[in-house]
């Protein structure tokens, strides 16, 4: 829902009823990841998307009837080759789409929710998506330091659950996590397959991930623009005054006079797990101090520009500063993969294709090289579920 958030704001702020559906649960080539939304108001205006088109448009019904009836509904979309206008995933994935109506003022936790996103402060909704039919659909809205909405006023049982729900969101906001959480009406972590058990969607809504970009360079230029357009709040730094302007980098979100090193020092309260780091000043007395901080801190990618000789003469110097071979192993260097870039805009995007490979877990090969699963990360974690359950 972040991405349509200024228009659920909207119809919310006019008293306007609507429904939003949500993808849940993926499998296979879906095209979509957990959490993809599509709103419908009661005039019958849309936003967003769920599938890309495969099945927008009983979609687009489903939440139509939801703004009606006021029920919430869970439904499942799979291949389908009967007809060319059936209604499926001719991808061969699964999509479970949970639609929930919203009526402004009728629920505290989708009111608190909506103006949390909306205002960008971190929060997680927990919604629940299956189970018993009188909580599917309540919510609850979770921040750092407090919670909206209760899960039902009766129930000991519920208090537990309601107290484990809150516990589950909050740990999984403060990891920018989103997926579905199995729980039993006593609070106890399941699995799916027991019965008995309330499913939650927990969606966290977090800022933008950071891409910190290091050198103001005509190659940074380029960087900035790619990282924007795969949905990074970017910051360019560098200590020249000279180069490091907002003319020269229109793009940035912030462009920063500093020593790198010195900036990186003032941002530990807002990088985490999901914060690129782009090192492309190929100077030692920048790179160095920089990445000697950088590679020690918990972020998700960190990646130095130069050539093969630069690669070598930064890792002596970086194990003169002390630094650990598996401190070092963490550098992505020289940064990219080996497209043949040659311009900054084909380097930016073999920079952005190495970032996008290491958080989704690609093997960089092209897809046409294998016929293995196509999104390497949902595969992964289907793979681990399989482990635990093993376990």
């Amino acid at each position: 829902m972040q991405d349509i958030a200024e228009q659920l704001q909207a119809w919310h702020a006019s008293g306007r009823s609507f429904a939003v559906a949500t993808v849940v649960g993926v499998s296979g080539s879906a095209p979509r990841d957990p959490g993809a939304a599509l709103a419908v108001d009661a005039a019958g205006e849309a936003v967003g998307s769920v599938s890309g088109g495969c099945v927008e448009g009983a979609v687009y019904e489903l939440c139509q009837e939801a703004v009606t009836s006021g029920r919430p509904v869970l439904e499942r979309f799979g291949y389908s080759d009967e007809d060319a206008f059936a209604v499926g995933l001719t991808c061969g994935g699964v999509l479970d789409v949970f639609v929930q109506p919203i009526t402004p003022g009728a629920d505290p936790a989708m009111d608190a929710g909506i103006a949390y996103i909306a205002s960008g402060t971190p929060v997680a909704l927990a919604r629940v998506i299956e189970g018993p039919a009188a909580l599917v659909g309540a919510t609850v809205a979770v921040t750092a330091d407090s919670h909206h909405g209760r899960l039902s006023p009766a129930p000991t049982t519920t208090g537990a659950l309601e107290r484990a729900a809150v516990a589950e969101a909050r740990a999984m906001l403060d990891a920018g996590r989103t997926g579905k959480v199995v729980l039993g009406l006593d609070g106890r972590p399941c699995d799916e397959e027991e019965l008995g058990t309330v499913t939650f969607f927990v969606e966290s809504y977090v800022p933008a991930p950071r891409m910190l970009v290091f050198g103001a360079i005509d190659f940074a230029a380029a960087v900035v623009r790619i990282g924007k357009f795969l949905g990074y709040h970017v910051t360019v730094c560098d200590a020249r005054p000279v180069f490091a302007t907002a003319r020269r980098f229109p793009d940035a979100d912030e462009v920063v006079v500093d020593w790198p090193h010195r900036y990186l020092d003032s941002q530990l309260d807002r990088i985490d797990g999901r914060t690129v780091l782009c090192v492309l000043t190929h100077d030692a007395k920048f790179d160095i101090p920089l990445l000697e901080r950088a590679l020690r801190l918990p972020v998700g990618f960190v990646g130095a520009m130069g050539s093969r000789r630069t690669h070598r003469d930064r890792n002596a110097r970086l194990r003169e500063v002390g630094l650990t071979d598996a401190e070092i192993g963490r550098l992505r260097s020289p940064i990219g993969l080996d497209l043949g870039a040659r311009t900054p805009e084909e380097t930016a995007v073999s920079v952005a294709a190495e970032i996008v490979a290491h958080r989704r877990g690609g093997s960089c090969l092209p897809l046409s090289a294998g016929d293995g699963p196509i999104h390497h990360d949902l595969a992964r974690a289907q793979e681990d579920k399989a482990r635990s359950h093993a376990a």
